[in-house]
Protein backbone atom coordinates (compact mmCIF):
# COMPACT_ATOMS: atom_id res chain seq x y z
CA UNK A 1 0.00 0.00 0.00
CA UNK A 2 1.09 3.83 -0.22
CA UNK A 3 -0.81 6.98 0.16
CA UNK A 4 -2.31 8.36 -2.40
CA UNK A 5 -1.71 12.22 -2.31
CA UNK A 6 -4.67 12.96 -4.19
CA UNK A 7 -7.02 11.87 -1.85
CA UNK A 8 -5.10 11.17 1.50
CA UNK A 9 -5.88 7.80 1.47
CA UNK A 10 -4.22 4.24 1.07
CA UNK A 11 -4.34 2.24 -2.22
CA UNK A 12 -2.57 -0.95 -3.54
CA UNK A 13 0.50 -0.73 -5.60
CA UNK A 14 3.70 -2.30 -5.77
CA UNK A 15 5.36 0.93 -7.05
CA UNK A 16 6.12 2.10 -3.54
CA UNK A 17 7.27 0.35 -0.16
CA UNK A 18 6.45 1.16 3.27
CA UNK A 19 2.80 3.38 3.50
CA UNK A 20 2.86 7.03 5.43
CA UNK A 21 -0.28 7.91 7.48
CA UNK A 22 -0.60 11.03 9.02
CA UNK A 23 -3.08 13.54 10.88
CA UNK A 24 -1.75 17.11 11.00
CA UNK A 25 -2.95 19.80 8.89
CA UNK A 26 0.68 20.54 8.39
CA UNK A 27 1.21 17.53 6.99
CA UNK A 28 -1.87 17.63 5.04
CA UNK A 29 0.15 21.11 3.67
CA UNK A 30 3.48 19.21 2.99
CA UNK A 31 1.50 16.58 1.13
CA UNK A 32 0.07 19.06 -1.22
CA UNK A 33 3.16 20.28 -1.67
CA UNK A 34 4.55 17.26 -2.71
CA UNK A 35 1.71 16.76 -5.12
CA UNK A 36 2.89 19.66 -6.62
CA UNK A 37 6.73 18.42 -6.79
CA UNK A 38 5.26 14.87 -8.22
CA UNK A 39 3.82 16.51 -11.14
CA UNK A 40 6.33 18.94 -11.95
CA UNK A 41 9.87 18.22 -13.29
CA UNK A 42 11.06 21.02 -10.87
CA UNK A 43 14.48 20.83 -8.95
CA UNK A 44 13.39 19.94 -5.12
CA UNK A 45 14.57 20.91 -1.87
CA UNK A 46 13.49 18.65 1.19
CA UNK A 47 14.58 20.93 4.54
CA UNK A 48 13.67 19.36 8.17
CA UNK A 49 14.93 17.67 11.01
CA UNK A 50 16.89 14.34 10.97
CA UNK A 51 14.34 11.37 11.13
CA UNK A 52 11.35 13.38 10.10
CA UNK A 53 11.20 11.05 6.28
CA UNK A 54 12.86 13.48 3.96
CA UNK A 55 14.24 9.94 2.13
CA UNK A 56 10.71 8.58 2.24
CA UNK A 57 9.27 11.64 0.43
CA UNK A 58 11.71 11.98 -1.80
CA UNK A 59 11.09 8.35 -2.93
CA UNK A 60 7.64 8.78 -3.20
CA UNK A 61 8.22 11.90 -5.17
CA UNK A 62 10.20 9.34 -7.71
CA UNK A 63 7.91 6.33 -8.30
CA UNK A 64 4.56 8.81 -8.62
CA UNK A 65 6.63 10.84 -10.96
CA UNK A 66 7.46 10.65 -14.78
CA UNK A 67 10.83 9.87 -13.94
CA UNK A 68 10.17 6.35 -11.91
CA UNK A 69 10.81 4.52 -15.32
CA UNK A 70 14.73 5.22 -14.37
CA UNK A 71 16.75 4.47 -11.45
CA UNK A 72 16.44 6.65 -7.71
CA UNK A 73 19.72 6.79 -6.62
CA UNK A 74 20.37 8.22 -2.98
CA UNK A 75 23.78 9.89 -2.33
CA UNK A 76 24.87 11.08 1.47
CA UNK A 77 26.71 14.62 0.39
CA UNK A 78 28.57 14.40 4.23
CA UNK A 79 29.44 10.37 3.38
CA UNK A 80 31.72 10.50 0.49
CA UNK A 81 35.54 11.40 1.27
CA UNK A 82 36.17 14.86 0.01
CA UNK A 83 38.98 13.85 -2.16
CA UNK A 84 36.46 11.86 -4.13
CA UNK A 85 33.58 13.49 -3.86
CA UNK A 86 33.93 15.32 -7.24
CA UNK A 87 34.80 11.77 -9.10
CA UNK A 88 31.88 10.44 -7.32
CA UNK A 89 29.45 12.92 -8.77
CA UNK A 90 30.79 13.83 -11.98
CA UNK A 91 32.27 10.43 -12.76
CA UNK A 92 36.43 11.10 -14.44
CA UNK A 93 38.35 10.23 -17.87
CA UNK A 94 40.53 7.75 -18.70
CA UNK A 95 43.86 8.44 -16.81
CA UNK A 96 42.56 11.12 -14.64
CA UNK A 97 44.82 10.23 -11.68
CA UNK A 98 46.28 7.65 -9.83
CA UNK A 99 43.93 4.46 -9.39
CA UNK A 100 41.70 5.41 -11.54
CA UNK A 101 40.52 2.65 -13.68
CA UNK A 102 41.46 2.63 -17.11
CA UNK A 103 38.34 3.25 -19.11
CA UNK A 104 37.19 5.91 -16.82
CA UNK A 105 33.66 5.94 -14.98
CA UNK A 106 30.32 7.44 -15.07
CA UNK A 107 29.49 9.49 -11.85
CA UNK A 108 26.14 9.52 -10.10
CA UNK A 109 25.05 12.60 -12.48
CA UNK A 110 25.33 10.03 -15.04
CA UNK A 111 23.79 6.96 -13.33
CA UNK A 112 21.12 8.91 -12.60
CA UNK A 113 20.29 9.32 -16.17
CA UNK A 114 15.76 9.11 -16.80
CA UNK A 115 15.74 8.68 -12.86
CA UNK A 116 16.12 10.71 -9.84
CA UNK A 117 19.10 12.11 -7.94
CA UNK A 118 19.06 12.71 -4.33
CA UNK A 119 21.51 14.32 -2.94
CA UNK A 120 21.34 13.68 0.62
CA UNK A 121 22.87 16.45 3.35
CA UNK A 122 23.28 18.69 0.35
CA UNK A 123 24.25 21.35 3.28
CA UNK A 124 27.77 19.60 3.21
CA UNK A 125 28.51 19.88 0.04
CA UNK A 126 31.75 21.58 -0.51
CA UNK A 127 31.51 25.45 -1.99
CA UNK A 128 34.14 24.80 -4.56
CA UNK A 129 31.59 21.97 -5.94
CA UNK A 130 27.99 23.82 -5.63
CA UNK A 131 28.71 25.84 -8.65
CA UNK A 132 29.44 22.66 -10.55
CA UNK A 133 26.42 21.44 -9.37
CA UNK A 134 24.78 24.34 -10.56
CA UNK A 135 25.84 23.88 -13.97
CA UNK A 136 24.39 20.77 -14.12
CA UNK A 137 21.36 21.47 -13.28
CA UNK A 138 20.67 23.99 -15.30
CA UNK A 139 22.34 23.09 -18.73
CA UNK A 140 21.64 19.04 -18.06
CA UNK A 141 25.62 18.71 -19.00
CA UNK A 142 28.69 16.64 -16.83
CA UNK A 143 32.04 16.91 -17.46
CA UNK A 144 33.93 14.13 -15.57
CA UNK A 145 36.75 15.07 -14.00
CA UNK A 146 40.11 15.13 -16.52
CA UNK A 147 38.03 15.49 -19.28
CA UNK A 148 36.56 18.90 -21.45
CA UNK A 149 33.98 16.41 -23.18
CA UNK A 150 30.52 17.11 -22.50
CA UNK A 151 27.77 14.63 -21.97
CA UNK A 152 24.10 14.91 -21.67
CA UNK A 153 21.95 13.77 -18.67
CA UNK A 154 18.57 14.03 -17.81
CA UNK A 155 17.27 13.30 -14.33
CA UNK A 156 15.40 14.73 -11.37
CA UNK A 157 17.22 16.26 -9.13
CA UNK A 158 16.05 16.31 -4.95
CA UNK A 159 18.09 17.49 -2.86
CA UNK A 160 17.99 17.48 1.42
CA UNK A 161 19.09 18.42 4.52
CA UNK A 162 18.54 19.48 7.84
CA UNK A 163 20.43 22.68 8.00
CA UNK A 164 19.36 26.21 7.51
CA UNK A 165 20.61 27.07 4.20
CA UNK A 166 19.83 30.56 4.35
CA UNK A 167 21.82 30.65 7.54
CA UNK A 168 24.44 28.95 5.56
CA UNK A 169 23.88 31.54 2.85
CA UNK A 170 24.92 34.39 5.19
CA UNK A 171 27.78 33.01 6.49
CA UNK A 172 29.41 32.71 2.86
CA UNK A 173 29.79 28.43 3.14
CA UNK A 174 26.69 27.72 0.30
CA UNK A 175 25.85 29.17 -2.48
CA UNK A 176 22.65 31.31 -2.96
Amino acid sequence: QYLDINTYEFINSSNITGALGFHSPVMRETMELVKKAIISSATVLLQGETGVGKDYIAKNIHVNSKFSGGPFINVNCCALAENLIESELFGYGKGSFTGAASEGKAGFFEAADGGTLLLNEIGDLPLHLQAKLLNVIHEKEVIRVGETKRRKTNFRLIAATNKDLKKLVSAGSFRD
